[in-house]
């Protein structure tokens, strides 16, 4: 398991308000001032570089939706379906919307997210659909 899957003692994994109360949890008054400034560049380091990585992730994931809608926009094409499934929005935003309630994140936030990444898939979904069909 990655650090970017933190779980608790039960198998789950920690909701974001877990995350941030663990996040402040004090350090050890051992450490000097010099020692706890270097712990703390590091571990911020440490912090960014998993940063990094989950942000990586993140956009290869957002890459391979597009490609897969694309994918659905050819076969819409092909198919003579209409571009606009209201429908299928729907669904996928309460899958949105339970995902946030699950795990403590913001509904408005993901909410927003999804609104962008839908428009961008229905740009797509357009461009591939009014394309001329070429020959095979």
């Amino acid at each position: 398991m990655n650090s970017a899957q933190q779980r608790r003692p039960d198998g789950r994994q920690k909701t974001m308000a877990e995350a941030r109360d663990a996040a402040s949890a004090p350090m050890s008054a051992d450490a000097g001032p010099v020692d706890r400034n270097e712990e703390a560049q590091s571990t911020l380091q440490s912090l960014r570089d998993e940063l990094d990585d989950l942000d990586r992730t993140l956009l290869e994931t957002l890459r391979q939706r597009l490609v897969c809608c694309c994918r659905i926009g050819l076969h819409k094409r092909n198919h003579a379906i209409p571009m606009m499934q209201p429908h299928r929005i729907g669904v996928v935003q309460e899958r949105a919307a339970a995902f946030a309630a699950e795990h403590g994140m913001s509904p408005v936030f993901l909410r927003a997210l999804y609104e962008l990444i839908i428009t961008e898939t229905c740009r797509l979904e357009d461009e591939i659909i009014d394309a001329p069909e070429t020959a095979a």
